[in-house]
Order: structure tokens, then sequence, then C-alpha cells
């Protein structure tokens, strides 16, 4: 089984591998293409249970292949190479297991595509740059996958490209994620200006010898890539416009792949953030800030598909939190981070699924009783839903809660900042979800009245959906106490980012912490199901509330981007033209003016006629005759 471990490579190569012939081989693929997306990366699960398995039997835990040498100029020297440790080991299940399960629901989702095996092409593809990432040994090739990551998700979102909003969205997401790259890409400059190497190993053991400016100043910029990838505060304004694509891309970007990038750039970076804990409270800070703006704008939302962008965007933030944190906090993020993998899923594919059978509908206020007519849907999404709000003993309840603890016990004014935010964010996150599943699933069914009764009855969607929401909901369930039980992740992950505390001083008992949350959900509950039992007719009326209609314009992300760099930079812009073509072309231009207006003119006293000549020296030599003459006599 050892001989897994130097074959790596074929966890990237085959669905890279895919993703080339998908596109090259055009509609002759139409037929099989699909099948050959879900075998590949089934084949890279495959192998990734076998190489997760050998793994355990090594004492050292890791593994590290160079595959060649890509960048040699100088000093500089940069492999390709992979490293398999407990971390990525994680992270290449979660992305091959989950991505399997969301590629066999798109063969029934996109059944009706006549682009379905482009769909699978880019499928596989972002598998393939995610895999590149986590697997990466070093910097430079973590930023070849993360702007892979960046390519494949922008030819996701922007999959139905003819419709406006798709190519809007998808745009927007590259811009904003370029800005966070530029973070990454200023640390990785840093990284080699200062320690003159990228690799993880020469980085980390450096990282001692950095001064705290540098350090922090890395730790920030690492923050900056991380916002960007995760939809964190202040770039998340992409996030839940990325909705925009085909469902599945919103499970597969918002649950196991995407996202998750940034917060798997922090923990494997600890040893930077550790050096500095200034950008440890920063991270802090972006976690508990983005998860308090995710639930706001959740509870305002009608859209099925964005409520849940909202909530990714709100989770990432406890994973954030947790991460910034430190300690043992960071297998906690992880922990959280594969928990939120299989519910986020797993809600994603079910709101797939009552679009399918609300014929692409969206808007939650016109569902309704959808438990009666799809009731595999509302089980599996109920799972989910339990899951997320933290519900014992689900699996949110395992990962939700000890981040809470966590930001209890940080020292100082910011442990009850931080943990007052996350206790606040699972009360909310149980009043949208719940608001949520109440809407779709129970009460009256409005979507008749709301089409004017043109809409025909729905379906529950056909096996090949409904049996990987059946999966993920499995995971929903159970993923939580299976990783936590005994510490088993902390241990696992303990040769990267160390080994678990044995006993930690808390402010607040955990039992109190436990049912101070408890409390916060079942009130976020309890109010929801009141205010919504009955439709939404009389608990959402047209409303002035400041805080209502901020919360439905996205708390004005996106007209404070409009006003500060949009409009600004489009006037920066005209300034700079203003400049380059006044200024710049024109004091070329100017000079090259002058000179040739002066040349036109001395031209003209080359007449060619010996004449005007032998004048011009008579007139010289006279000249000379009388200033000689003026000097002699003064």
């Amino acid at each position: 089984m050892s001989s897994i471990l130097d074959v790596l490579w074929l966890l990237i190569a085959l669905p890279l591998g895919s993703a080339v012939v998908l596109l090259l081989a055009g509609r002759r693929a139409d037929r099989w293409g699909h099948y050959l997306g879900c075998a590949t990366v089934a084949a890279s699960f495959v192998l990734g249970v076998l190489a997760f398995l050998a793994l355990q039997a090594r004492t050292d835990r890791s593994v590290e292949e160079t595959l060649f040498r890509f960048l040699g100029v100088g000093s500089l020297k940069v492999d390709i190479g992979l490293l398999y440790d407990p971390l990525s080991a994680v992270f290449v299940l979660l992305i091959t297991g989950v991505g399997l399960l969301i590629h066999v629901y798109s063969i029934g989702y996109m059944a009706h595509d006549s682009a379905r095996r482009r769909f699978f092409a880019y499928l596989n593809l972002f598998v393939a740059a995610m895999l590149l990432l986590v697997l990466a040994n070093n910097f430079v090739v973590v930023y070849i996958g993360w702007e892979g990551v960046g390519l494949a998700s922008y030819l996701l979102i922007a999959f139905w490209y003819y419709k406006p909003a798709a190519a809007s969205a998808a745009k927007k997401a590259f811009l904003m994620n370029r800005v966070g790259d530029v973070g990454l890409a200023l640390a990785i400059f840093l990284m080699f200006a200062n320690l003159g190497t990228t690799s993880y190993s020469g980085v980390f053991a450096g990282v001692g010898n950095l001064s705290s400016v540098t350090a922090t100043t890395v730790g920030i910029l690492l923050l900056l890539g991380a916002c960007g990838k995760s939809g964190q505060f202040p770039l998340q304004a992409w996030l839940p416009d990325a909705m925009e694509g085909p469902t599945p891309v919103s499970a597969l970007i918002h649950a196991a792949t995407m996202v998750t990038a940034g917060v798997y750039l922090i923990v494997r970076a600890s040893p930077i953030f550790n050096a500095s804990p200034t950008a440890q409270l920063m991270v802090c800070i972006v976690g508990a800030v983005t998860l308090l703006i995710g639930c706001i704008i959740g509870c305002a939302k009608d859209d099925i598909k964005r409520v849940l962008a909202y909530s990714t965007m709100s989770q990432i933030g406890y994973m954030f939190l947790a991460a910034g944190l430190g300690g043992p906090a960071y297998a906690l993020a992880i922990l959280h981070l594969l928990t939120h993998g299989f519910f986020k899923a797993g809600l994603f594919l079910g709101a797939g699924s009552v679009m399918h059978g609300m014929k692409d509908q969206t808007d939650i206020r016109r569902f309704g009783g959808l438990a009666r007519v799809m009731p595999a849907t509302a089980i599996t999404f109920g799972l989910g839903y339990l899951a997320i709000i933290g519900l014992p003993p689900l699996s949110g309840f395992f990962s939700k809660d000890p981040i809470i603890q966590h930001a209890f016990d940080r020292p100082g004014w910011s442990g009850w900042a931080f943990g007052g935010a996350a206790l606040l964010g699972a009360g909310l996150t149980a009043f949208y979800m719940t608001r949520l599943m109440v809407l779709t699933f129970f009460g009256r069914r409005r979507w008749a009245a709301a089409s004017g009764g043109q809409l025909p009855e729905p379906k529950e969607s056909p096996w090949v959906m409904t049996a990987p929401m059946g999966a993920l909901a499995v995971g929903s369930v159970a993923a939580g106490f299976l990783l936590s039980n005994a510490d088993a992740l902390s241990n696992w992950l303990a040769p990267v980012v160390g080994a678990p505390v044995e006993s930690v001083a808390h402010k607040l008992e955990p039992l109190t912490v436990t049912w101070s949350v408890l409390g916060a959900v079942m009130l976020g509950v309890v109010i929801a199901a009141a205010m919504f039992a009955r439709g939404t007719a009389r608990s959402e009326p047209v409303t002035a509330n400041p805080i209502v209609l901020a919360a439905r314009r996205n708390l004005y992300a996106d007209v404070i981007n409009e006003a500060v760099f949009v409009r600004l930079g489009a006037w920066a812009m005209r300034v700079l033209v203003f400049v380059d073509s006044r200024g710049v072309d024109g004091t070329i231009n100017g000079l090259a003016a002058v000179c040739g207006g002066t040349s036109a003119r001395l031209r003209r006293l080359q007449t060619g006629f010996v004449r005007s000549y032998s004048l011009t020296m008579l007139v010289g030599v006279v000249a000379v005759i009388l200033a000689f003459s003026l000097a002699v006599f003064r």
C-alpha cells in the first residue's frame, strides 16, 4: 500500500486529464462525458482513501515528492512538489469525497443541458486545481493552484454566460479574488526576500529569524489572500453573487473547495501566525465580523440559494475565528470545515432539488408545504438544517460549540467580544435557517397562488440526485461525533498544528457555554417558527426599518464598493489617461513639434543659390569688421 504514496500526482492528474479530454473531444463526448468526469473523481477518491490508510501506517506521517524543477533563476529555485501529511490528507478526502457526490448529483441536475459535457470538464478542472493547492509543498505551487481555482470558479459561475447576471457575477468574483491574490503574491515575495525560499520547510524553519514587523506583514498579506478566496470581510461581496451559476457549482464552491482554501492557508501557515499575535488578532476580528455580517443579511434574504450563501460566509467566519485563536483551535477550525462540508453541500443540493421540482423558482415566499410532495428532499435538507444550527447530537454541535468555548477563553476583553459575537451568531443562524426551513417545507402551499395556478405539482427529484443528498445527510449527522471523539482529529493533525493541550483553564464552564448556545439556538428557532408558520404576508410587511433595509441591501457592501473602489477607480483612471495623453504624450509630441517646426524654418535658409551664400558671407564679414572697429576706436 505504501507504493500509493509514490504516485500522489495521480490524484491531480486524473481529474485534470479528464477535463482536457472533455474540452478537446467536443460534442463527441456529450453521451459519455459526464460518466468520465465522475469516474476520474471517483478514482481520485479511492486513491485518496488508500493513501490515507498508507499514511496512518507511517511513523512520520509525512511524504514529500518532487516532480520537476519549475523555476531556477539565481538563488530562486522552485520545484513542483507535493506534500502529503495529515492536513492535506484530510482535504484530499473532503474534496474528492464530497466532490464525487456533487458530480453524481450533477448527472441528474444537468441532464437537460446541452453543454453538460463542458460543465463536467469545468468541475474536473476545479477539483484538480483544488487538489494541487492542498497538496503543494511550497507557496509558489500553492499560488498556481490558487489561480487555477480562481479560473475554474470563473468558468463555472459564468457557465450560463448568456445570462447577464451570471456573466456579471463571474467577473465580480474574478476581480475581487484578484485583490486577495495580490496579498498572497506579496507575502510570497517577502518570504523569498527575507528567507531565500518559498518551501514550507524552509519558511517555517526560518520564521524565528523574521522581525516582528515582517512576520506580521506576511501574516496580514496571507490573511488578505485568504479573505478573497473564502469570501470574508472586506472581500465578501462576490460570494452571494456566485449563486448565479448552476446549483452543483454553489455546492462545490461553498462546501468543500474554494471557500475552504483560505482556512487551509491560515492553518497551513500556522507557524507564521503563531509568531505574530497581531496577525492572529486580525484573523479573529475578520472571522467575528464576517460571521455576524453573514447572519444579519441571511435573516433578510428570500432567495433560497442566497440564504445559504450568506450562511456559508458566516460559517467560514467561525472557521477563521477558530484559526485566529490558534493552539488547539486550529484543529477546531478544520473540524468545523469538515462538518460544514457535509451539511452545507447537502443543503445546497437540497436547494437544487427544490428548484428542480419548482421549475427553477428560488423565492422561499412562494414555496410552502413541499415536505408532503418532496419527502426525501425535506428529510435530508432537515438533517442539514439541524446540523448547521448545532442541535445535539448532530455534527454542528460538536464543531461549533467548542469554537465558541475557545473564543470566550481568549484572554482579556477580546475573549468576551469574540465569544459574544459567536454566541449571537449561533442564535441568528437558528433564526434564519428555521425561517428558510419553515417557509420552504411547511405551512400552506403557496406555489399555485404565486404562479397563477400555472405551476404543475412539484415532484420528488430522481434517485441520482437524492442518493448523494442522503449520503451527505448521514455525514451531517455523524461526522462531528466521529471526528471529535477522543480528540481523534486533534491527534491526527498534531504533526502540523501542534499537539492538543491536555488541560485548559476556561473562563466559563463548558456546560455553561453549551446551555447558553442551546438557549440562543432555541430562542432563534421559536421566534422564527412563530413569525413564519403562516407564511410571509403578516410577518414581512414593507418596512422602513433601517436595519431590515440595510440587511436586504447586503449592508450596502455593493454600494460602498461602487462608491469607494469602482467610481474612485474610474475617476483615477480618467486622471491617469489625461496625464498620459496630455502630459506624457503631450510633452513628447510637443518636443517633436518644436523640433519639426524649427527644422522646417531653418531649412528655408538652405536655398542652394551661390549668390545667397555670398551675400550671407558678406554680411558676416561686414558685421565682424564693424565689431572690431568699435572695439579699437572706443
